[in-house]
């Protein structure tokens, strides 16, 4: 039996991390982060293979919304080349995070060709686990990949401002460790194929995903912009967990300044810095972000939703979930939104609120 690995349980002993951390899994949550698929993949030197920006139909992951890839190096070595065109060498233990899943090549020697062939690609022996077979036939490469979709884009700022590419290395301390080690078991599960295989590396892949920006957010500089920064900063952080804590409350400006220990000016100025945007705006996209959950996932009414997220009417809400999607709830319930460009670029839109707030 494989056990959870110390750092993805809830317990006192695991490694530090960020203060942020629980809004950060809360958010992520909403966001429903989803281990869908998963490729166990055998490459021998030398190998060149393309990872697509958009993928085949006949690919087992061409369905998904919103990906983002891992990879997770159980053997070997080989070197990943990103969309930028930024290389970097990668051996056993490695742990790769590509928040997006634009084009990136994996390659080992002198390949070729750089390929991208769905036909290297087969079902394993278990659902939702594929197997690539592919390379020259000299030195082995083992990887397991596993794409990570979310179901919906409003919060995209937090992964619009993070890096094309996150790797954490096994043997930079403790905690790589136990990463490390958590490869080793989702690569047994892999090589097991036993029933419910999926369902429990889906769950380890989610976890990963919230550890490794937990990770980056603990080592980004000062002067970092985004939503991780904002998490960590003292004064915007407070906020943050205020308006995730209550966000029905009708808030004002003022309201979130003074609690969050700080003046207005302050408070607007720094929110702006890190997230391009005022409170009450960043608290009315949170707002249809929870709204946009329970619509599509849930069977509450419209009504109900409106006051739950803090509108008194359901027009009201209707009219600024409208700002924010470019879509009425509705519609919205009914699957339109789907399209991933649709949301990052209507979140982006100013949202107008009245002299008390929202």
């Amino acid at each position: 039996m494989i056990e959870t690995p110390s750092f993805l349980a809830d317990s006192p002993a695991r490694a530090p991390a960020p203060p942020d951390a629980d809004m950060l899994s809360e958010m992520l949550r909403v966001v429903r982060l989803t281990g869908a698929v998963f490729l166990s993949a055998r490459l021998t030197a030398p190998f060149g293979l393309v990872s697509p920006k958009r993928f085949d139909g006949r690919m087992p992951m061409a369905h998904l919304r919103h990906i983002s890839v891992f990879h997770l190096v159980a053997e070997g070595e080989c070197v990943i080349e990103t969309a930028s065109g930024a290389r970097h060498q990668l051996v056993a233990g490695d742990l790769l995070l590509l928040p997006f899943a634009d084009q990136h090549r994996l390659s080992m020697g002198t390949a070729p060709d750089m390929v991208f062939d769905p036909s290297v690609v087969h079902r394993g022996p278990t659902e939702g686990v594929w197997t690539v077979r592919h390379g020259g036939g000299g030195a082995e490469t083992r990887l397991v990949c596993g794409f990570i979709e979310s179901a919906e884009v409003l919060v995209a700022p937090m992964f619009r401002l993070l890096p094309e590419l996150l790797v954490e290395h096994a043997g930079d301390e403790t905690v790589g460790a136990q990463l490390a080690s958590t490869v080793r078991d989702m690569l047994t599960l892999v090589e097991a194929a036993t029933p419910g295989t999926q369902a429990i590396l889906g769950r380890m892949m989610e976890l990963l995903f919230v550890e490794v920006l937990r990770r980056h957010a603990s080592r980004m500089p000062a002067g970092s912009k985004g939503l991780l920064a904002a998490l960590n900063d003292p004064i915007v952080g407070r906020a943050l967990q205020l308006v995730h804590a209550d966000p029905a409350r009708r808030w004002t400006a003022d309201e979130i300044a003074r609690e969050s220990g700080s003046s207005r000016t302050v408070l607007g100025e720094r929110f702006n810095t890190l997230l391009g945007r005022p409170p009450i705006d960043y608290l009315v996209g949170w707002r249809m972000q929870l709204a946009a959950d329970r619509l599509r996932h849930g069977k509450d009414g419209i009504a109900r939703i409106a006051i739950d997220v803090g509108y008194e009417s359901e027009a009201a809400f209707s009219r600024a979930f409208k700002r924010v999607t470019g879509v009425t709830p509705g519609r919205w319930r009914e699957g339109a939104g789907d399209s991933p460009d649709l949301m990052p670029l209507q979140f982006n839109k100013p949202v107008i609120t009245g002299p008390a707030g929202i």
